[in-house]
């Protein structure tokens, strides 16, 4: 899925590092939200 900056972030369920689930409609209008994917985070090379 592709997403353009100023896009609409689509819902997504993500587990914490405490392992509880987060997701991104508990925050929406609720919170400034900031998404910012590595890609090479926590990769070999």
């Amino acid at each position: 899925m592709m997403v353009n900056i100023g896009d609409v972030a689509p819902n997504f369920t993500l587990n914490s590092h405490q392992d509880e689930k987060i997701s991104l409609s508990k925050y929406i209008g609720v919170k400034n939200i900031i998404l910012s994917f590595y890609v090479y985070s926590f990769t070999e090379g």
